[in-house]
């Protein structure tokens, strides 16, 4: 016969399912935080022709691309790996990697546009931005498939 009554049981059961829709991302963490840092820090950077990547994600006049890589940079980059990272759940960390690998792939045609015009080509920032979410896309993957 069991010593624990039903309803410690039901609490006991539903802190065990807390426990397993959570990550911990270890000694990554503090790769993740630096390049969220450097994900800010490219919208900070020029992108096209002298603009930073703030004034692309905000004004939308730099083309098509670099608009969809501001945005889903910042959306995916930025914002969802931040709650990921304070909130620790398996579901954000899968996110934050399937979102940050559409925002590679957006990076990188972002840059092909830039270079294949008459213009200067892609700035600093934006080659910056592409780094940092190739480096979060393999960063979350790896945390989200070693769930504890």
């Amino acid at each position: 016969m069991s010593d624990v009554s039903p309803e410690t049981r039901a609490e006991i059961d539903r802190a065990g399912r807390g426990v397993a829709r959570r990550i911990d991302p270890g000694t990554r963490a503090m790769l993740i935080a630096v390049a969220i840092v450097a994900a800010v820090a490219a919208l900070l950077l020029p992108w096209v022709a002298g603009t930073p990547g703030w004034q692309v994600l905000a004004s939308g006049t730099s083309g098509p691309l670099p608009t969809l890589f501001s945005f889903t940079m910042t959306g995916f980059a930025v914002v969802v790996s931040a709650a990921a990272l304070l909130t620790r759940l398996w579901a954000l960390a899968w996110l934050a990697a399937f979102g940050c690998g559409i925002s590679s792939v957006n990076g990188l045609w972002a840059i092909w546009s830039q270079q294949t015009g008459a213009g200067a080509g892609p700035g600093f920032g934006m080659v910056l931005g592409v780094i940092a979410v190739v480096l979060l896309t393999f960063v979350w993957a790896g945390a989200a498939l070693q769930r504890d």
